[in-house]
């Protein structure tokens, strides 16, 4: 099988900077309610396809959920985030697929550290290109599909952004 790229990697790229701009202006229960809904949208369709009925995913959201509302703490919601991160190992012969997971387990991995909201970009932008181009499509074209969702994901951040946010996450991008 050949190798494919498992993320895109410039993070430098304009459409990758914006996001990091608007997502260095919000709270963390922004970005935890963004990428949650962003990846249940999107990206949860994609991992359905190719394994119906296995729910780690829909898991990790409704836990991150579930932390954002109050009703848990990380430690409980933890260990089932974990869980949506294994279904991402497992998917070694699925590039799709397993980009879509690790997008869906960074999306949740919020609620630990505001900087993991950026797996949705990095992660989802290429299981998005997959999904709709094909795995053996040159890179060229799925990184410009990948941009264009980056676009989606932006404008879906500005839908919910709360100018002069006072809540600011914590951001280090150091990581």
């Amino acid at each position: 099988m050949p190798k494919y790229r498992k993320m895109l990697s410039n993070w430098d790229a304009p459409y990758i900077q914006a996001i990091v701009k608007l997502v260095e202006t919000q709270s963390k229960a922004t970005l935890v309610a963004w990428a949650t809904d962003y990846s249940e949208k999107v990206f949860l369709p994609i991992w359905e396809k190719s394994s119906p009925g296995d729910m780690r995913p829909q898991a990790a959201i409704d836990a991150a959920r579930a932390w954002l509302r109050g009703d848990i703490k990380l430690p409980v919601a933890k260990p089932v985030i974990l869980q949506c991160h294994e279904a991402a190992r497992e998917m070694i012969n699925n590039p799709t697929a397993q980009a879509a997971v690790r997008a869906i387990g960074q999306a949740a991995s919020t609620i630990h550290s505001a900087t993991h909201c950026m797996g949705l970009p990095l992660y989802g932008a290429p299981a998005a290109a997959y999904d709709a181009l094909g795995v053996d499509t040159p890179w060229p074209q799925l990184e410009a599909y990948a941009a264009g969702e980056c676009g989606r994901m932006l404008s879906a951040l500005n839908a919910i952004a709360v100018k002069d946010e006072k809540n600011k996450a914590k951001v280090n991008w150091q990581c």
